[in-house]
């Protein structure tokens, strides 16, 4: 196999790109923004214009260069419900639509603990169990016609080739769903009467079938072409890792979310009050995991066009001591209940001085992520802010240990779910930062972390 089509959905945007698997890198990509619709019962994905949007793409990339498999990667903290018929049974629910709050305490109460399942109870959908429990509770004449329950990517692997899955790494990631120490569904589940509704559980490597005959004849794929079961994006981005580099290390996967992981790195005990949690890795092996919503934090504060940086703006950050305390946006991440503050009028911050600000705020809470899962040796950076040197200088400077960042791609998701075609050529592009960093970002890192320490 030379080319594999990777579909590759985050919550903000969906793509498909196609990975050279000899020289591993992206050469086409394809994207849109991932939409969410507001009308139906709940706010949901709209998975039909998504549907559309893989089907046109894959036909345009494979016109451009042969496809010889297609593997998906995608957002995790969705699950999709299909009816006897294999259609949806009820919409791909929004997990930041707040209604399973609603059922908060009832649902606390079904839950499994945090030393069963190593994920944290965690606000709106984010738990795959709240949000099922709050869909049986309040639509039981929607609920009752399901017939199948799947992963996200897993859904995506199914309209693909017609076979319903599973998967570990998107069953194992803060879903209340799953025991990563027996490797086996959670009390809960048994407890609902959701087990026979689960499609078997499939390794993420697996070829699961082909390529639909139709769908081969509207794209112009081959027919029966390989089709990977999937994999969880953030693991996604762990994985090339996991498979050429020694332990301890650690990989920050950035995008919407920041997802910490730490392999090989001290034992120390999980505190899910601050959104630390166990993942399960494409291998099946937990890991102590951390994040907090900081793509969706810089866009927030910053916006989509951002400044050009300038290290005169960092200096004057750094002597004035501008700083934003955590945490935004609230619900999530190790400052959950933190209001934002900033230490100066943000109304006097040049746009750059914003930036350098609001840069050295999301390095300093992934570090504050990375101490509370233990990480321990080099710390590679994933995804866009791989890209955003005063986030890789100050997070240096605040763990004190070698920072590496991609370059390879402006996400690390789609090149790790490429890992899982047979015969891909692994590389990681990780290149170590080695920008000096002086004394003032350490001190100015010690002030931040003495400031939020009040907030835990």
């Amino acid at each position: 196999m030379k080319t594999v089509a990777v579909i590759d959905i985050g919550k903000t945007n969906a793509k498909i790109a196609l990975v050279d698997l000899e020289q591993f890198e992206e050469i086409a990509v394809r994207k849109t923004p991932n939409v969410v619709v507001k009308d139906g019962l709940y706010p949901h994905f709209d998975v039909e214009y998504l549907w559309r949007f893989i089907l046109d793409s894959l036909a345009a990339l494979h016109r451009e260069r042969p496809v010889d498999a297609i593997s998906v990667t995608t957002h995790g903290a969705t699950a999709v419900l299909l009816n006897d018929a294999g259609e949806l049974a009820m919409p791909v629910l929004d997990y930041e639509y707040a209604g399973p709050d609603a059922l908060s305490e009832e649902y606390g109460q079904a839950r499994p603990p945090f030393s069963e399942t190593g994920s944290a109870r965690l606000p709106m959908g984010l738990n795959v169990g709240a949000q099922l429990f709050w869909q049986q509770r309040m639509f039981p004449r929607d609920f009752a016609e399901v017939a199948t329950i799947l992963t996200y990517a897993q859904y995506w692997s199914y309209r693909l080739t017609g076979v319903a899955t599973n998967e570990l790494t998107s069953l194992g990631c803060h879903t209340d769903l799953w025991n990563p120490k027996t490797a086996t569904f959670s009390t809960m589940v048994e407890a609902r009467g959701w087990t026979p509704l689960f499609a078997p559980v499939r390794k993420a490597d697996e070829v699961i079938g082909g390529l639909l005959p139709a769908l081969a004849e509207a794209t112009g794929l081959p027919d029966r072409l390989p089709v990977y079961c999937g994999i969880h994006d953030s693991n996604a981005s762990l994985l090339p890792h996991l498979l050429t580099r020694s332990a301890p290390f650690s990989v920050v996967s950035t995008g919407t979310w920041v997802v910490m992981m730490s392999v090989g790195g001290e034992q120390v005990e999980l505190d899910e009050r601050r959104d630390t949690l166990i993942n399960v890795n494409a291998l099946g092996d937990p890991v102590p995991s951390a994040r907090f919503m900081g793509g969706r934090a810089f866009s927030l504060l910053i916006g989509d066009d951002p400044p050009p940086p300038s290290a005169e703006a960092e200096r004057r950050v750094l002597a004035e001591g501008r700083m934003l305390l955590p945490s935004v946006p609230g619900g999530s991440g190790p400052f959950p209940s933190a209001e934002p503050r900033w230490t100066v009028n943000e109304d006097n911050l040049t746009p750059a001085e914003r930036l350098a600000a609001v840069s050295f705020h999301l390095s300093l809470m992934t570090a504050t992520c990375l101490d509370l899962i233990g990480a321990r040796g080099e710390i590679v950076v994933e995804g866009p802010f791989a890209a955003n040197s005063a986030y890789l200088r100050m997070l240096a400077a605040a763990t004190g240990r070698l920072v590496l960042a991609n370059r390879l791609s402006s996400t690390g998701t789609s090149l790790g779910a490429a890992c899982l075609v047979a015969g891909a050529t692994i590389r990681t592009g990780a290149e170590a930062f080695s920008e000096a960093v002086p004394r003032s970002y350490v001190d100015y890192a010690h002030k931040w972390q003495r400031l939020t320490a009040e907030h835990v």
